[in-house]
C-alpha cells in the first residue's frame, strides 16, 4: 500500500523532530524544577506572602504544562506507530489514511511545541500589551490603523487568548488615532514580541474620489506585562497624571466623568493612558502597570542607544521603515521583509492568519 510506505519513511522525521524538541525542552530538568516548587509550596508559611504563593504555582503549572505537552506527543508519537503497523498487516486502508491524518496533526503539535522552546527570553511567558497608532496620511493611515487593530483581535481570538481593551482614540471621520489591548494567555508576549514595527499598506483608498493608489502606514507597540517589581521605584514626584472624560464605545457613563487617566513619566517621557474602566481608581491601576511594564522593560534593556526604540516611539511611520507589506493592489500579497515570508491571501490575514509570519520570524533568532 503506497500510503503506508509513505508513513512509513516519513516516521524518522517526525522522531527526529521530536528528539530536537527534547533536547531543546530538556523535560526531566522541568519535572524537577516542578517538584523543587511543589515542595516549596509545602513548607510552613508558603501562602502567608499571596503574591509570591501565587507566582510560584503559577511557574509550576506552566512547567507541568509543558512537560505534558512533551508527554503527550510522545505517546502519540507511539501510537502512530501502532496504527500504522495495524493498517499495514491488515492491508486496511481506511486505518491507513486515519493514520495519514494523526501524522499531520502530529506534526503541527511538534512544530508548536518546537517554536515553544524559542520563546525562552525573561518575559515570553508574558501577557502582552500591544498600542496600534496611525502614521501621518489623515483618514486613511486611521482607517489602516483600525484594520491592523482588528487584524490583532482576530488573532488573539483564533489562539483562545482573551483581550481586553485599555484605551482608544477614535477619529470623528473614520479608524483611529490609536488604540491599546492588554492580550492575556500563556506566551502572549513571546508570540506577539516581534510584531513591534511599523506596518504598510497598500491599496485602492475608499476615501479617494478619483480611485486612486494610496500607501499607508501604522505602528505596533509591544510590551510585556510586567507585575510590579521592587528593583524599580517610581517617584510620585516624576509623574503627571491628568484625567479627562473618556470617549468612545462604553455607553453614557463614560462621557458623565473625568474616569480616564493619562499619567507621564516625567524622566523618560514615557506616556501610559487608560479610560477603558468605569471608574477612575481602575484606570488609575491599570496605567500604573503600564507604565511599570513599560519602565522595567526599559531598565531591562537599558544598554539600547535610543530611548525612542525601546518604547516603541516611532517618530519615522513612514516608507523604508516598514516590517511588513500589506498589498491590496495591483496585487494581493502580504510579506514580511524581515525573513520574506509572503502570503497571497490578503483577507485571510487581515482575519487574524498571522501565525507564518510569527513563526517565520522565532525561527530567525535574529
Amino acid at each position: 500500500m503506497i500510503l503506508i510506505d509513505e508513513l512509513k519513511q516519513e516516521l524518522p522525521e517526525l522522531e527526529a523532530e521530536l528528539a530536537e524538541a527534547k533536547e531543546a525542552l530538556r523535560p526531566d530538568e522541568l519535572r524537577e524544577k516542578a517538584r523543587e516548587l511543589e515542595q516549596k509550596s509545602a513548607e510552613p508559611g508558603f501562602w502567608e506572602d499571596q503574591e509570591n504563593a501565587q507566582k510560584v504555582m503559577k511557574e509550576k503549572k506552566s512547567l507541568e504544562d509543558l512537560v505534558g505537552e512533551y508527554d503527550s506527543l510522545e505517546g502519540s508519537l507511539e501510537d502512530l506507530n501502532v496504527m500504522i503497523e495495524m493498517a499495514e498487516e491488515a492491508d486496511d486502508e481506511e486505518t491507513a489514511e486515519e493514520a495519514g491524518s494523526e501524522k499531520e496533526k502530529l506534526k503541527v503539535a511538534i512544530e508548536n511545541l518546537k517554536l515553544k522552546t524559542l520563546l525562552n527570553d525573561k518575559y515570553d511567558k508574558n501577557n502582552a500589551i500591544i498600542s496600534v497608532h496611525a502614521g501621518s496620511g489623515g483618514t486613511e493611515a486611521m482607517d489602516w490603523a483600525a484594520m491592523l487593530f482588528r487584524m490583532y483581535t482576530r488573532w488573539c481570538e483564533k489562539r483562545g487568548y482573551k483581550y481586553k481593551l485599555m484605551d482608544m482614540n477614535d477619529d470623528t471621520e473614520a479608524g483611529i488615532k490609536s488604540a491599546t489591548l492588554l492580550v492575556e494567555g500563556d506566551y502572549a508576549y513571546g508570540y506577539l514580541k516581534n510584531e513591534k514595527g511599523v506596518h504598510r499598506l497598500v491599496r485602492i483608498s475608499p476615501f479617494d474620489s478619483s480611485g486612486r493608489r494610496h500607501t499607508s502606514f501604522a505602528s505596533l507597540d509591544v510590551t510585556p506585562e510586567i507585575e510590579f517589581d521592587n528593583t524599580v521605584e517610581i517617584n510620585p514626584e516624576d509623574l503627571r497624571i491628568d484625567t479627562y472624560r473618556s470617549s468612545g464605545a462604553g455607553g453614557q457613563h463614560v462621557n458623565m466623568t473625568d474616569s480616564a487617566v493619562r499619567i507621564t513619566h516625567l524622566p523618560t517621557n514615557i506616556v501610559v493612558t487608560c479610560q477603558n474602566e468605569r471608574s477612575q481608581i481602575q484606570n488609575r491601576e491599570y496605567a500604573m502597570k503600564m507604565l511599570m511594564s513599560k519602565l522595567i522593560e526599559l531598565k531591562e534593556k537599558e544598554e539600547k542607544e535610543s530611548l525612542d526604540e525601546l518604547k516603541g516611539d516611532y517618530n519615522q511611520i513612514t516608507w523604508g521603515s516598514q516590517i511588513r507589506s500589506y498589498v491590496f493592489q495591483p496585487y494581493t500579497m502580504v510579506k514580511d521583509h524581515r525573513t520574506n515570508a509572503e502570503v497571497g491571501n490578503v483577507q485571510a490575514v487581515m482575519d487574524g492568519d498571522i501565525d507564518l509570519f510569527i513563526n517565520e520570524k522565532l525561527k530567525a533568532r535574529d
